[in-house]
């Protein structure tokens, strides 16, 4: 499902592009069908032409996939570098044990030797049925057909590679204009379901030919996905394989970004919307999912309290449906912002519906249930929650609750 919520990038100094994972220069990547699925492409490469800077969050689950635990330690071992990213899909390689580390250094070594480059230059990701070991056979062949698809053409069908059940490839690029000339970043990502936030809630990879020390890729990455990946939910649940990276490989050949001047704070902001346009993706392809909704949250004592109680309205089962079947059950809302554990006084509360009131200060209910009715009923819209306590402010991006989810979890290894 798309929405006009998912609004274009667009700024002075910034253009939306096609392309891709693969928009920015000296970035190929391929997906393939590999035989992991029933029919669907699940083998996919990203290449960069020389070592690039990476930054990575990974999923903070005690339940962690093999694959997380090998990459963590090649980004180490790496010193902050990269050259390729390797991923499959139908299987997560997740509590499969010592069998499951092997077949995670397995991928890495395979591909190092197709494109003859340093082991640890290589990162995996999987994603897919927990608890169930990877076809290796079919996946070492794969990374050697691989090899022949690489194109800097390529990013669409990477994108559909690691889908799961996402019901289209989320991917996007932008042009950014710098002091010294201009940069590209490009970006792809899955999830559907088993998205909440808490670093990273899902796939996503990215690409920029920007020149950008690592250790600044790495802070503006980190800053952008606590403002983008780590404030959607579609169901209250991470994964045992959340991931997302960005590669920057200087082939844009501007100035070196290595202090935070004006060209850090451009490339910051292109990075910023581009996440969040992709986490909006996510959310609006919700496992499910007939709307899409964006909890504000202001007049907290703290940003923090701000972000806890939109995360708390966001996973409300109660709230969720109540979305879902139109109803305007703000009792739901208020009730969620009270359970959240932070401090407010909820008669000075109010709540709107889009730019309708819905309960004003001291409990004065100023609900209009037929124009509540048509605003509930479209596919996107904005429940704002002012809790009169100070200055804080956060928003957040969740989506309904349908029969439809149930349905397709409850046969989710078939």
């Amino acid at each position: 499902m798309r929405t006009a919520i998912e609004q274009e990038i667009t700024s002075d100094v910034m253009t939306e592009i096609t392309g891709g994972i693969t928009a920015p220069k000296g970035f190929k990547a391929a997906g393939i069908y590999c035989g992991i699925r029933k029919v669907k492409k699940d083998l996919m490469l990203l290449v960069s032409d020389v070592p690039a800077n990476i930054s990575a969050v990974f999923t903070q689950s005690k339940t962690v996939a093999a694959p997380v635990i090998v990459s963590r330690e090649q980004i180490a071992k790496a010193n902050g570098t990269c050259t390729a990213i390797v991923v499959n899909s139908g299987v997560a390689n997740a509590c499969t044990g010592e069998r499951g580390m092997m077949d995670a250094w397995q991928m890495v070594q395979a591909t190092a030797s197709a494109l003859n480059i340093r082991t640890e230059q290589v990162i995996v990701s999987s994603t897919g049925v927990i608890g169930q070991f990877l076809p290796m056979d079919k996946i070492t062949t794969g990374i050697s057909e691989i090899m022949n698809a690489i194109s800097t053409d390529g990013g669409h069908n990477a994108a559909e590679a690691i889908m799961t059940t996402d019901t289209y490839a989320k991917e996007l690029a932008v042009n950014v204009q710098l002091s010294s000339g201009t940069i590209t970043i490009g970006g792809m990502a899955k999830g559907s379901g088993m998205i909440a936030p808490n670093m990273a809630t899902m796939l996503a990879f990215m690409t920029t030919d920007a020149a950008i020390s690592q250790p600044l890729l790495d802070k503006a990455f980190k800053q952008a996905i606590n403002k983008s990946f780590n404030r959607i939910s579609v169901d209250g649940d991470t994964s045992t394989n959340d991931m997302a990276s960005i590669l920057a490989n200087g082939a844009a050949k501007n100035a070196l970004i290595e202090s935070e001047n004006e060209d850090y704070a451009i490339f910051y902001q292109a990075l910023e919307q581009s996440l969040i346009k992709l986490a909006k993706m996510i959310v609006t392809d919700g496992e499910g999912a007939t709307k899409i909704v964006e909890i504000v949250v202001t007049g907290t004592l703290t940003d923090d309290d701000a972000l806890t109680a939109a995360k708390t309205v966001a996973n409300s089962s109660l709230v969720k449906t109540a979305i879902h079947g139109a109803d305007a059950n703000w009792g739901r809302i208020l009730a969620a912002c009270g359970r959240s554990g932070i401090d407010f006084d909820p008669s000075l509360a109010e709540i709107y519906f889009d730019e309708m009131p819905v309960l004003l200060k001291n409990y004065n209910i100023v609900l209009d249930e037929a124009r509540a009715l048509e605003i509930l009923k479209k596919d996107s819209l904005i429940i704002s929650i002012s809790l009169g306590a100070g200055t804080g402010k956060a928003n957040f991006w969740t989506c309904d609750l349908s029969k439809e989810y149930v349905h397709i979890n409850a046969s989710y290894r078939s």
